[in-house]
């Protein structure tokens, strides 16, 4: 029988079960019998192994009668909690969960391998899980309550943490935790089936020739992992600075800038955006920027800076298609407080931005390019798109997978000589379109 099963009673009148109760005890006896100040001064390591030892002693000395792992399993959730962040340390130790979504003390989701999964564990109460959220947002130097609702912060090992807590939320305090993406490269993730070997070599063509790229994506799409995949394919040498909300790029180069914005600090000062950030970095002579991601009006920003002699850019954008990675484009660029008329945002995205990756994630959580498409309209044109290559997906199979094949098109005229002249090699998949007809009858049969 397990520790949970054979502690676990009847829920308590004040919400907190016996489980909680228990933990709670033995975070208080250990507390006492611990010396603060001499703690402190131990690596985190040796801390935990210090505070095991002693709670070991006290459960010997005055606790139930426990087997070895039912007495492990109470060891770690105290030390957990006066420590860690209780119940969500072993989740934050489990490399497949890619996000944490607790949504009050009683629901505990992760996200694995592109699902969502419902936990059996939970909070005792409300009140340990506004410790937990405290606990992380204090590490931060910020702090949630009624006048501050709602939060964004970092743990120190990268995870992106999101709180919002009552009156906002009306099922108590939501914490939603997501991992910091794992460094895939190019190479893994077509053994994932996120893209294929053609396009790898025309996207290695692409980066490398210094056309500016947007990836983008919904939610979730894995858009920051493709994004510090192609990063790996910029030359080494170049100066590079990336801008983020979260610094979550992991790039290789030896010539790295890295840039992280910040929040306001409680008394509402101190903000530094991605736009301050991007204006910047023009200042700093820069190869290449990479920007994490544009919401806002640090995008018009961007787009001059890649239509201004800073080719080889890479941006990502929350969009559904590559039509409406433009339109988003557009519509960003027109939050700066920069007056400019919407004709001229139109022509600056047709001057900028080369190439789209479009990214998907499946009904069956899988993660793929789903689409390559290359902006070839020019000055106040309507905006021109030609895919080069798309994902053809079937029904889902029996399996419950997603299945279906890469189908590729000839690369306009224009990019294939631009390839050419920077003597990269041009994937014989894609060819080289022949005439405006024959992309014009690709895009009304795509």
């Amino acid at each position: 029988m397990s520790l949970r099963a054979r502690i676990t009673g009847p829920e308590p009148a004040n919400g907190v079960s016996e489980e909680g109760r228990l933990v709670g005890v033995y975070r208080a006896k250990l507390l006492e019998e611990i010396d603060l100040a001499e703690m402190s001064a131990l690596a985190a390591a040796e801390r935990r192994a210090r505070l095991e030892r002693v709670l070991g002693h006290i459960i010997s000395r005055e606790g139930p009668v426990l087997s070895s792992v039912e007495r492990s399993q109470l060891i770690r959730r105290v030390v957990d909690e006066a420590l860690g962040l209780g119940i969500l340390e072993p989740l934050l130790e489990d490399a497949s969960i890619s996000e944490i979504m607790v949504n009050g003390p009683e629901q505990v989701y992760v996200e694995r391998g592109g699902r969502l999964e419902l936990l059996p564990m939970r909070f005792s109460s409300n009140d340990q899980l506004m410790q937990t959220i405290e606990r992380i947002v204090s590490t931060v130097n910020r702090r949630v309550d009624e006048a501050n609702p709602m939060v964004d912060a970092r743990l120190p090992s990268g995870e992106r943490v999101n709180v919002i807590i009552p009156p906002l939320s009306l099922k108590g305090p939501i914490l939603t935790i997501r991992r910091f993406p794992r460094a895939f490269t190019l190479q893994e993730m077509i053994g994932l089936g996120s893209l294929d070997e053609h396009m790898l070599m025309l996207l290695a063509g692409l980066v490398r020739a210094k056309f500016n790229v947007i990836v983008s994506g919904a939610t979730g799409t894995g858009k920051t992992t493709l994004l510090n995949a192609l990063s790996g394919l910029i030359p080494n040498g170049e100066r590079i600075v990336t801008i983020e909300d979260s610094a979550e790029l992991q790039l290789q180069q030896t010539h790295v800038i890295t840039l992280e914005s910040r929040p306001s600090n409680v008394e509402g000062k101190g903000q530094i955006t991605i736009r301050d950030l991007v204006r910047n970095s023009l200042r700093m002579r820069p190869d290449r920027i990479i920007v994490g991601e544009v919401r806002g009006g640090e995008t018009l920003d961007m787009l001059q800076a890649m239509s201004t002699g800073h080719d080889g850019s890479l941006a990502t954008v929350h969009a559904n298609s590559a039509e409406d990675a433009l339109m988003r484009l557009q519509t960003l660029s027109s939050m700066s407080e920069v007056e400019i008329p919407f004709v001229a945002i139109h022509d600056q995205i047709n001057s900028a931005v080369d190439v789209i990756v479009q990214l998907t994630r499946h009904a069956d959580g899988s993660r793929r390019i789903t689409e390559i498409a290359v902006v070839d309209s020019h000055g106040r044109e309507d905006y021109r798109i030609v895919s080069v290559c798309r994902f053809r997906a079937l029904p889902i199979g029996p399996d419950g997978r997603v299945h279906g094949a890469f189908e590729y098109y000839p690369l306009p005229r224009r990019v294939a000589e631009r390839l050419y002249m920077t003597n990269e090699a041009i994937p014989a998949a894609f060819g080289v379109a022949r005439s405006e007809e024959q992309l014009v009858m690709r895009r009304s049969t795509a």
